[in-house]
């Protein structure tokens, strides 16, 4: 696949084996499992299309005319509440590209998506977090996003 021949379009039914492909992938390099009932979970709000469960949009190939496309990227992405501004903040949870059609812009694409998604909802900002290490796609987010000074910290 080519970067060319890709949609971006939200996520369907029908791409539930190739989200999950793609998801694991995401998953297996921050170091993560989770079990099959989050994958069910977490697929089953993807498409509920409720405005404050998360969202998911997709790189999809052409594919054969029959069954599922096969799926480039995905990126998760939700809306809520912020005290600092009058409108909901878009955070962009989850991006990736399949290792085998990276290198052509992909990433990019699936941000702007998500851009264009929250300029159309109405959300103040849109931001994301990465792990430091992640290297390769902190170039691509030095080039369209800004880096911020906050340092995140969680319950133990």
């Amino acid at each position: 696949m080519t970067a060319i021949d890709l949609e971006l379009r939200p996520l369907r039914e029908s791409d539930r084996a190739e989200w999950a492909r793609l998801w694991t992938g995401y998953l297996a390099f921050y170091e993560t499992e989770l079990a099959k009932g989050i994958y069910d979970g977490t697929f089953a709000r993807l498409m509920s299309r409720d405005a404050w469960e998360p969202s998911a949009l997709v790189l999809a190939g052409a594919g054969d005319g029959e069954g599922p496309q096969p799926l480039a990227g995905l990126v998760h992405f939700l809306y809520h509440a912020h005290c600092w501004k009058p409108s909901p903040v878009c955070y962009l949870q989850d991006l990736y590209v399949d290792p085998e059609a990276r290198g052509q812009g992909l990433g990019r694409r699936l941000i702007e998506g998500v851009y264009a998604a929250a300029d159309a909802a109405g959300a103040s900002g849109t931001y994301w977090m990465t792990q430091h290490f992640n290297s390769q796609a902190r170039q691509l987010y030095d080039r369209i996003g800004v880096e911020t000074p906050f340092i995140k910290y969680q319950r133990p």
